[in-house]
């Protein structure tokens, strides 16, 4: 290692207290090309020799700019300089709609990368100022807890791959620093100063106000908050998981339905009692877990709130269809959900 500096110290501290990236990991990392993916590419190379890594850079190509081919081939030529393995995936443009469906098809490249070479945990270069604009993005549509805290430094995608954030406690404006002063050549990509889009509005316009006009440290305040409410909705899930496992009943005779994307469940019997017992805040995030598991899509705010509302509702109470066909009714002292 050619440098230290005090974001490889913090970096080399948060891994070893959060036991984020275990040492001879195999670690695919996402590198766009931006400062941010690259000051995490050259971290964890510096980083390497102290923690035996095998390292792989992912590449994912939307094809949605007129340069992204060179992005492409510029990201390849630093893989080649760091002596990485490189993997390039590509979308056709008319593949991709807006802005959820490239990050739900760049989830899904990577994690086929890393299937396909055996890597276990994917890192990618989001930040501290990332976890600030998502907590804003999603206050501002009227999220609960859940969505403030929506980046964390780790979880499970499935098939039990891990995808790790290791800079969130590293700003944009350090990561940008850090590819300067390691001679590092970013590549600029015009979409990020594209203003129809709500988090580039968010990245430009509100945060430098709120910055200015209100306090200066509010990136870190916003993070900090996220922080802290990861805590408490992890506890909450686990008090919501405990109440529905205990209500749960499921029938020896299994009824089976259908929903639209072709998952088939058993019917299911909840009891009122015990579910009544609990708070109001527990029992929505008892029902959405369960409707999280039943429907083909994720549960809405409304769809929570019908199946609530059977816990206290008069005999023979009923929901109109979830999506997938599925009615809930009030049985006596049971909700009962079946086709």
């Amino acid at each position: 290692m050619n440098r230290w500096s005090s974001v490889h110290a913090r970096v080399h501290q948060t891994l070893r207290q959060r036991q984020l990236l275990p040492k001879g990991d195999r670690l695919l990392l996402a590198v766009s090309g931006g400062q941010d993916s690259l000051c995490l590419a050259q971290l964890l190379l510096d980083l390497q020799p102290k923690w035996g890594w095998i390292l792989g850079v992912a590449h994912c190509d939307h094809g949605w700019r007129e340069d992204s081919r060179a992005n492409a081939e510029y990201v390849e030529t630093l893989t080649k300089r760091w002596q990485m393995p490189f993997y390039l995936q590509a979308a056709s443009h008319q593949a991709l709609k807006n802005e959820a469906q490239a990050r739900q098809w760049r989830y899904e490249a990577l994690k086929a990368i890393a299937d396909e070479h055996e890597y276990c945990t994917i890192v990618t270069g989001h930040t501290q100022s990332d976890l600030a604009e998502t907590f804003l993005f999603h206050a501002i549509r009227g999220t609960g807890a859940d969505g403030l805290q929506a980046i964390a430094w780790e979880r499970f995608l499935e098939g039990g791959i891990r995808l790790v954030r290791p800079l969130l406690g590293v700003s944009r404006w350090e990561t940008e620093a850090f590819c300067h002063q390691a001679d590092i050549e970013v590549w600029e990509d015009a979409t990020n100063r594209d203003l129809k889009y709500s988090r580039n509005r968010i990245r430009q316009e509100l945060l430098p106000y709120l910055q200015t006009h209100f306090n200066s440290s509010v990136e870190q305040h916003l993070a900090r908050t996220a922080e802290l409410l990861r805590a408490d909705v992890e506890f909450l899930q686990a008090e919501a998981q405990g109440l529905l496992e205990s209500s749960i009943y499921q029938t020896d005779e299994k009824v089976k339905f259908s929903g639209e994307k072709g998952r088939t469940v058993e019917a299911v019997r909840l009891n009122r009692r015990i579910l009544s017992a609990a708070s109001l805040g527990i029992q929505r995030r008892a029902m959405r877990q369960l409707l999280q598991q039943l429907l083909p899509s994720a549960p809405t705010f409304d769809h929570v709130e019908k199946l609530t509302h059977l816990i206290n509702a008069p005999n023979q109470a009923r929901t109109d269809p979830f999506p997938g066909g599925a009615i809930a009714r009030v049985e006596g002292h049971w909700i009962v959900i079946e086709n």
